[in-house]
């Protein structure tokens, strides 16, 4: 540990980075009744925590290796990170990128003076891409975590920390994906004031590092969220695993609505809008005063990156709502037969603030009801649930059901008679020319797509819902299908949304 203290202390990010500011979220603070702290971190200069780990990597190298130029992978913050530091420095500069990157990022990379080569549609294959060049051009590489130096460089965040709050603070949360950061974070603090929480915050679909601990070992994911995908990592670091074993305290993990909420929150705290995963530490910290009931305490969030698709933000609005606690989604069934709609509304409904309604006949005994209304926390959200019921309306509670939040809501219609052997499935698209064709081109002849949906999220995938019907002797060419066409699914044929509006 005293290794790693000693580099943190040594650290060359000055040279590009500088100290960021930490702020109080006053709303945030009173609204949680614990004082809220904001660490800046997207207000560097690529708005990304990033640049220390990969700046003060690159200035430790040897003349031999920056004379051979620096090559790395990746998909957004760290890329920015490696291409402004060689800029600084005066090096060549070579970045593999997903082809699914957003365009913002890719031009941002370019304009730092780095040369960008596009393969594959995630991470995983562009860093196999990555290693293959290293091997032909012989260039240094710049790893995004896994590297002693750059846990160093990141490790400064926690060392401006205890400056500026004069080591007050009860908890500070760290947003994880490889684990550079918080492994960074935790060396320095447990070294000087083991008393501090660590916690890291994790989405739980991209979850590696709280799985590895729990496992004891490092875990591969089989897949990953792609919402905050500045962390979307299948397997931690093994130095930064053997670190965060030691001296992290806590994993905690959070929706995608949760994450959502939390960017609203940095907003109305600085005015600024944070990546996904810039918003973790929030997230996690309003989750953690919600289950541990701690008031008056100091607890301080990292903001580790501002690098935000503008074309994102209309899903995190949409999704912020749910996120904050402050809307419920129901499906309910009411008889069809006059006035049925009518006494719904002005009994049951009164006084309940409505912000979504749709109505739509499934036969001549009965309608289905997808509406969305204010609702407080969980209990409010069961009590309502309840008075439903007892007033004898089916009711299902589909705030946390995907497939209702991401299609259903956008595309309710009724179901087709003549769709008898359809299947439904959620698929996850790279955002690319040429998705939709491959998918077409690979499925059965004999197959028919009887429902389609997909909505732009401004990600690097773009959510689809199809239903396919699939003649029974091809049952087991549809798993060879789907098993070689790469794309992440998962099937709905009985989520039971589906079964009500589709």
């Amino acid at each position: 540990m005293q290794k790693m203290i000693r580099r943190i202390l040594t650290s060359k990010v000055y040279e590009a980075a500088v100290e960021t500011p930490l702020e109080q979220a006053v709303e945030l603070s009173r609204e949680l009744n614990n004082r809220v702290l904001l660490k800046r971190e997207d207000l560097q200069p690529i708005f990304s925590f990033k640049l220390r780990g990969a700046y003060n990597k690159i200035a430790h190298l040897s003349e031999a290796e920056k004379a051979r130029g620096v090559i790395t992978a990746s998909a957004g913050n760290h890329a920015q990170g490696v291409a402004f530091s060689a800029q600084q420095l005066n090096l060549k500069a070579l970045i593999v990128m997903p082809a699914t990157t957003p365009k913002i990022k890719v031009d941002a990379v370019k304009n730092l003076g780095a040369k960008v080569i596009l393969h594959g549609d995630n991470y995983s294959e562009a860093a196999e891409r990555c290693q293959h060049l290293v091997e032909e051009t012989g260039m240094t590489y710049i790893h995004p975590f896994d590297d002693e130096l750059v846990i160093a460089g990141q490790g400064t965040v926690a060392d401006e920390l205890l400056r500026q709050s004069a080591g007050k603070i009860d908890a500070v949360f760290v947003p994880v994906g490889g684990g550079g950061l918080i492994a960074g974070i935790s060396s320095y603090f447990k070294a000087l004031c083991p008393e501090i929480k660590v916690i890291g915050v994790e989405p739980f679909d991209s979850d590696a590092m709280y799985q590895s601990l729990r496992a004891n070992k490092r875990v591969t994911l089989d897949s990953v969220g792609i919402f905050a995908d500045g962390v979307a990592v299948r397997q931690i670091g093994k130095q930064t695993f053997d670190i965060c074993r030691q001296h992290v305290d806590e994993i905690i993990r959070v929706s995608t609505d949760e994450l959502c909420g939390a960017i609203k929150s940095v907003y109305q705290a600085t005015r600024s809008i944070v990546e996904p995963a810039g918003a973790l530490a929030v997230a996690g910290i309003k989750r953690y005063v919600r289950q541990s009931g701690i008031n008056g305490q100091t607890l301080v969030a990292i903001n580790s990156g501002a690098n935000m698709n503008f074309e994102r933000l209309r899903y995190v609005s949409e999704r912020t709502q749910t996120g904050e606690g402050r809307e419920a989604l129901y499906a309910v069934t009411i008889p069809e037969k006059p006035g049925a709609l009518r006494h719904f509304c002005s009994h049951v409904l009164a006084g309940v603030n409505i912000t979504e309604f749709n109505y739509r006949l499934a036969d001549r005994r009965q309608a289905q009801l997808f509406m969305g209304v204010s609702i407080g926390d969980d209990k409010d959200r069961g009590v309502f649930s309840q008075r439903l019921s007892e007033q004898g309306y089916q009711v299902i509670n589909l705030t946390e059901n995907e497939l209702a939040k991401t299609h259903l809501r956008y595309m309710i219609g009724g179901r087709s008679p003549e769709a008898t052997r359809e299947r439904l499935f959620r698929f996850w698209f790279p955002e690319r020319p040429g998705a939709l064709t491959r998918f077409l081109a690979d499925m059965g002849a004999n197959w028919n797509i009887s429902l389609f949906h997909y909505r732009s999220q401004g990600g690097e995938y773009g959510r689809v819902l199809i239903g396919l019907e699939i003649p029974p002797k091809e049952e087991k060419k549809l798993q060879g299908f789907l098993s070689n066409l790469g794309y992440h699914f998962i099937e709905e044929t009985q989520d039971p949304a589906y079964r009500l509006f589709l």
